[in-house]
């Protein structure tokens, strides 16, 4: 593998380039030699893969370099940066430390693996911003990893399928690399959903063989017609992707019947004059649908595409796709970004280059203005690679904006300024509310007046966008500093009269010096205009502060009952309720468990003050808590108590060798534990494994964490985790 790979390079690159090429194959070699993958091979093929893989991209030689090293610092044992960059340059360097993940083993720690994600993820994006080529990288390093993640267990591929689909398949797609965003869309989809995926591949095989057939006809007449129309090209039939399919029934709430563009006939040819000369052929044989042509060619996609679609019938009245396009838009279409590397066209014009990759420095812009690497990272995820809409400008350009995206949210794309001093807006040439949803092919014109002296409050919740409601805050932030101030305080002391406290006793040094610390912020002022233009919410400072001032009542009532000699002051000073749960400032709230997420003594935990039901108890990364966060005044301190005897129900999930004996086994280690089985589902897989569900009564987590420990030991067991 390593001298055709080799061999490769050199055909390519030359032979000083390739005397490089061998130097990081044999360096990756002796990092990762002790190292195998999932499936017993030597972990080195996996960057040897990834190097092939940039190699069939057209990569450059840096790329292919840092695509052989890139594992070589995340995963060798005292592997720097310094070193690779000593080695194989700045520029290798550079490429590796942007695929390179921050936690690496004994260099750096997080509280939690959320947190650890999002730090990798911003690390990722900045790093992409610089330098495009990181991205190409790590795609291909995702692509091999998913094309042999059948050998993992069940866990790892449910969580891989999920970032991909939620990640790495976006970010193809924003980069115009179709080919490997379908499949990592296809292979998700078979992870995270079995059983449509299975239904939709039956019914994919058999539509797709009856059309096959009724298209073969066509695709000979085409050749023919090229042919007599002195066109050189190729026809091909194009089968449409399982994900896609899934997600256009799902968007349109059709069958796999409706759908026009199951099977498309494809035709490459040489030059842009050629496609438009077989669009003319194709229109004069078939009849044409309306509605259904669009010219990716003259108005391409923000993500490089281009190509000319059209839907046409048959003579039996069957409609079918017809997608035109050169051989370099075809490498484009499947490549993306990375087909700007694999033409002499491309490499000529880097300015072209920069111009198609303008919207990198919105990411730049959104890390300046985000206030964390968690608001930043959902930032990009929402506004950059999620699903959008493509509108236009008056001169023809094309903005690509999230769904449900208005007129402000393309003003404050084009520019700050132009948000600011938006005043109204024309779409297709019709004024239009500022909370108009823009649709695909709107032309839209931001009309501006310096009357407009900035933003309304009102737009905060009228952008779809999180960089326009950052710019909105920013502009609070900063223009009205005086207002912002008087308001904060009026909505903080609200906040306080509604929980019964006073906020003048709340407001002492020693309280809010700890929230200035923890937002980085230097005065109360800064707090108080921080509250009064939506940066930080008033009640999430209110319970801070209580949280504070509950902290130093307990710690003088300890003090002053221990001088008094009553050692029982190390007991909590709240009565506990049933459930073992403090709730500060009322404990004779009722309290109950969220079901999504089943929290156990040592968790951490938040409480939320629901209407007429009392306090829903939640782990402290339960999905859910976010977005209960949006009601900040509803959060309410809670702790576990001391000393209590409550019971707990808590579910598992083991993965185990579906043979006679195993659920025997799995007893045997509970009953050594005394742990109490109070229900036991099991579901046979496809690969030999069963899957059970166990709940059990436990005290805290501490011991569901020996419980799931003692059953990773069994041999038949491939993995256990918490539900």
């Amino acid at each position: 593998m390593e001298e055709e790979l080799l061999k490769r390079f050199r055909e390519q690159f030359g032979e000083e380039a390739s005397q490089k090429m061998a130097e990081a194959i044999e360096f990756a070699s002796r990092v990762h030699c002790n190292q195998r993958r999932d499936d017993g091979t030597p972990f080195v093929t996996h960057p040897l893969t990834v190097a092939s893989y940039l190699l069939d991209m057209g990569m450059d030689a840096p790329t292919v370099i840092a695509g052989m090293l890139h594992d070589t610092v995340e995963d060798g044992d005292n592997v720097q940066i310094a070193d690779i960059e000593k080695m194989f340059g700045k520029e290798v360097a550079f490429l590796v430390d942007g695929v390179t993940k921050l936690t690496i083993s004994g260099k750096q720690t997080y509280v939690t693996k959320k947190q650890e994600q999002t730090e990798n993820l911003r690390k990722l994006f900045l790093a992409i911003a610089e330098d495009v080529r990181v991205v190409i990288i790590k795609l291909a390093d995702r692509l091999h990893n998913m094309r042999t993640i059948d050998v993992c267990s069940p866990a790892k591929q449910l969580k891989k399928s999920k970032e991909t689909l939620e990640v790495y398949a976006p970010l193809a797609d924003r980069f115009g690399m179709g080919a490997i965003r379908s499949e990592l869309e296809d292979l998700s989809f078979k992870y995270l959903m079995p059983e449509e995926y299975e239904s939709i591949k039956a019914q994919v095989d058999v539509q797709q063989k009856e059309r096959l057939e009724l298209l073969s006809s066509a695709m000979e007449k085409m050749k023919v017609l090229l042919k007599e129309a002195d066109i050189d090209g190729t026809v091909s039939g194009r089968p449409k992707h399982l994900y896609s399919s899934y997600r256009k029934m799902q968007r349109n709430n059709c069958t796999l019947h409706e759908l026009y563009d199951l099977i498309a006939i494809r035709i490459i040819v040489n030059t842009v004059t050629d496609c438009y000369a077989a669009l003319g052929v194709v229109h004069a044989t078939w009849k044409p649908l309306p509605g259904r042509f669009k010219d990716y060619i003259a108005m391409p996609k923000p993500n490089l595409y281009r190509s000319l679609h059209t839907t046409v019938m048959d003579e039996n009245g069957i409609p079918f796709e017809i997608q035109i396009r050169t051989k370099e838009m075809h490498a484009t279409a499947e490549y993306g970004i990375a087909a700007h590397w694999m033409y002499k066209e491309g490499r000529q014009s880097m300015s072209e280059l920069d111009r198609k990759t303008s919207w990198l420095k919105q990411v730049l812009e959104a890390d300046e203005t985000a206030e964390d690497s968690k608001e930043f990272v959902d930032n990009i995820l929402k506004d950059f690679l999620g699903e959008y809409v493509f509108v236009l400008t008056p001169q023809g350009e094309i903005i690509d904006l999230p769904v449900g995206s208005t007129p402000l949210d393309f003003a404050y794309r084009i520019h700050t300024s132009i948000g600011h001093h938006c005043q109204h807006a024309r779409v297709n040439g019709n004024v239009v509310r500022l909370d108009y949803k823009l649709k695909t092919n709107d032309v839209v014109e931001i009309i501006t007046s310096n009357a407009q002296s900035g933003p309304s409050r009102d737009w905060l919740s009228i952008v779809k966008t999180q960089s326009a409601k950052n710019k909105i805050r920013q502009w609070f932030k900063h223009e009205n500093r005086e207002e912002n101030i008087q308001r904060g305080r009026e909505m903080l002391e609200e906040s306080a009269k509604r929980h019964g406290q006073s906020l003048a006793i709340l407001m002492k040094p020693e309280y809010y010096n700890e929230v200035l610390k923890r937002h980085n912020l230097a005065t109360v002022e800064d707090l108080y205009s921080s509250i009064g233009f939506g940066g930080i919410s008033a009640g999430q400072v209110l319970h801070k502060l209580i949280d504070l001032r509950r902290k130093e009542e307990r710690l003088d009532e300890m003090q002053k009952k221990l001088e008094e000699g009553d050692l029982t002051a190390k007991k909590p000073l709240h009565k506990a309720n049933p459930k073992g749960i403090i709730v500060h400032g009322d404990p004779g709230m009722a309290v109950f468990f969220g079901n999504c997420c089943n929290p156990l003594p040592g968790d951490p935990i938040v409480g939320y003050v629901t209407r007429g039901r009392g306090v829903s108890i939640h782990r402290a990364d339960c999905k859910n808590v976010q977005s209960l966060m949006q009601e900040a005044d509803r959060m309410i301190e809670v702790e576990w108590a001391m000393d209590e005897r409550t019971n707990f129900s808590a579910t598992i999930r083991v993965f185990i060798e579906d043979k006679p004996g195993s659920l025997l086994e799995v007893s045997k280690v509970l009953l050594n534990l005394n742990v109490n089985m109070t229900d036991l589902k099991s579901k046979s897989t496809e690969d030999g494994y069963a899957a059970m569900e166990i709940t059990c009564t436990v005290k805290n987590a501490e011991q569901l964490n020996i419980i799931v420990s003692n059953l990773k030991k069994l041999k038949q067991v491939m993995d256990v985790f918490r539900v």
